[in-house]
């Protein structure tokens, strides 16, 4: 390749090769990423024939991003007559990488949409508002409050499984709308919500301990789901198997049988806690697709169920207190 008598090329002449600047090779040369065959008499750098690839291989890891740290790993492989793993690793990590600044940027494109498009009299609200979630939006805040919501002694498992349903994701590719949503479900939990510096706290957490609070928020976690197949179908609330859940969860809870008696105390007590319906309002919102049904959340459902129990209970109490009843 090289016309020399030696075989060997000076640093201008690798660089002319290859393509690439003399600044260039002195550095990969410098931190020893291409070795150089010899010098000359006078001490010039001489390479051999084998450093054109080998410095066609570094400026593409370059290219595709990898750190001069990663490349000196892939080269090493490669010298000690490795399988490629170090390579394939770093190219997965790079792709993790390029993922993680492509939602930011389809983020921050969707917030500056939304900044744009509001009228010029709430631009700076929403400007705050936007600004205050980053751009590789985080559901930490979100997890903070519900920890803080949930039961104390509740079990770490039971708290993770109610975390996956109750936080919504950040969209990948969010529409202004969903980036709005967001922006308010954090400031919404950024505030407490019962406005006494404290989180609003269920009548039922009062009385759980560990093993209640599973068995409460796993009861509904299977009643919620039940009703919102109901909810997608377009069902209206109404007695059934979502239902009998629900009641179950509350009575395992406290130790009690389900009997009407129980499930007019409980639509009593369900309809006084306090309540986050701005939360869920605003996770449909995050969650929902354009132009289709809001997405069941343990909130729509959990209202589905109250409104069933009601009407179930308003409907024997009506039957007990009709004339001749027995």
């Amino acid at each position: 390749m090289f016309s020399s008598h030696d075989g060997l090329c000076t640093i201008g002449e690798l660089a002319g090769y290859a393509g690439v600047s003399v600044k260039a090779v002195r550095f990969y040369s410098d931190g020893g990423l291409l070795p150089e065959a010899s010098r000359s008499a006078g001490g010039h750098r001489r390479y051999g024939p084998e450093a054109v690839e080998r410095l066609a291989l570094i400026r593409s890891l370059r290219g595709l991003g990898l750190p001069v740290a990663e490349v000196r790993r892939i080269l090493d492989e490669q010298d000690a007559g490795g399988t490629g793993d170090v390579l394939e690793g770093a190219v997965a990590g790079r792709l993790r990488t390029l993922g993680a600044e492509l939602r930011a940027l389809r983020w921050r494109e969707a917030a500056l949409r939304l900044v744009r498009d509001c009228p010029p009299a709430e631009r700076a609200a929403r400007l705050r508002l936007v600004g205050a979630v980053a751009e590789a939006p985080s559901t930490a805040p979100l997890v903070r409050f519900w920890r803080a919501w949930l039961p104390a002694r509740m079990p770490a498992r039971s708290v993770v499984a109610f975390l996956e349903v109750a936080v919504p994701q950040p969209p990948e590719d969010p529409r202004p709308a969903q980036v709005l949503a967001f922006a308010r479900l954090n400031a919404f939990v950024s505030r407490s919500c019962d406005g006494r510096g404290g989180p609003c706290q269920p009548g039922a957490h009062e009385a759980a301990g560990a093993r209640e609070s599973a068995v409460l928020y796993a009861g509904l976690a299977t009643a919620y789901d039940l009703a919102g197949e109901e909810l997608r179908r377009g069902g209206v609330p109404r007695p059934g198997e979502a239902l009998d859940g629900f009641v179950d969860a509350y009575a395992s809870t406290y130790g009690i049988r389900d009997t009407p008696s129980f499930r007019r105390r409980l639509v009593g007590q369900l309809a006084v806690d306090p309540r986050i319906d701005r939360y869920w309002e605003l996770t449909a919102e995050v969650l929902g697709a354009p132009d289709g049904p809001p997405e069941p959340t343990p909130g729509s459902t959990h209202d589905w169920l109250l409104e069933a129990l009601g009407a179930q209970v308003s409907a024997v109490c009506g039957e007990a207190a009709a004339p001749g009843a027995r």
